[in-house]
């Protein structure tokens, strides 16, 4: 028989290994986009507050994200407190944005192969409304072609200037991260990100921390499962 400091240093280790999970509802109806956490669709809606930055430590860039499904789209509303915002000069929201990550800007980062990690979508939105997705495969990684993949999704970014919160809120085609039909109890490798501020004070949040600088570490990412 283990003795018990081994058996609990088992289920330490197994807890560990396991990743941040998190269920996102089925919303009753698609609905359009408002980047307003009040409607009445957003109101209740559950989601995650991201705090750390990538080595697990407090990041005042802190920030939420609620989360609603339907069978054709994935919906993200990101809740963002600010001091002071980096905003691209002279925005373009008709078309997306290429580096746009050198900007304030929040970041949702999925996959559906659960065994190869290494592709996923990466879908961004700034406080102006820019927007850029890209196609990412980590081992033959071109973000030329990465970036020129379109997945058809639609943002929307407000601030409110009185409350100092920007919203950024996202309409994924569910096609555009997997071929398969969106069901319940079906999972994702997924991570959010928030990028803030100025070189060389640029800082960097996220809800689950991936010990490393670069937030392409597939590896580290969370779960996000389809409930009821």
């Amino acid at each position: 028989m283990k003795p018990i400091t081994a058996v609990l240093a088992g289920v330490f280790l197994a807890y560990a290994a396991d990743p941040a999970v998190v269920e996102c509802p089925r919303a009753q109806a698609d609905f359009e986009l408002t980047a307003n956490a009040d409607a009445p669709h957003w109101r209740k809606a559950p989601g995650v507050k991201a705090d750390v930055d990538p080595f697990g430590k407090p990041s005042p860039g802190k920030f939420e994200v609620r989360m609603q499904w339907t069978p054709r789209y994935l919906y993200m509303l990101f809740i963002s407190p600010y001091d002071d915002l980096n905003l691209k000069a002279d925005p373009k929201t008709a078309e997306e944005t290429y580096q746009l990550w050198s900007w304030d800007v929040t970041e949702l980062f999925i996959g559906a192969d659960l065994e190869q990690i290494h592709r996923y979508r990466e879908y961004q939105v700034s406080p102006q409304g820019e927007w850029v997705d890209l196609d990412i495969d980590r081992k033959s990684m071109n973000a030329e072609k990465a970036w020129q993949w379109n997945s058809g999704f639609q943002v929307k970014a407000r601030i409110d200037k009185t409350r100092k919160i920007w919203y950024g809120e996202m309409k994924i085609p569910m096609a555009s991260m997997d071929t398969r039909p969106a069901e319940v109890g079906k999972q994702y490798r997924m991570n959010l990100y928030r990028l803030t501020g100025k070189a060389p004070n640029r800082q960097s949040t996220m809800w689950t921390p991936v010990m490393d600088r670069s937030h392409h570490t597939p590896e580290k990412f969370g779960r996000l499962v389809l409930a009821k």
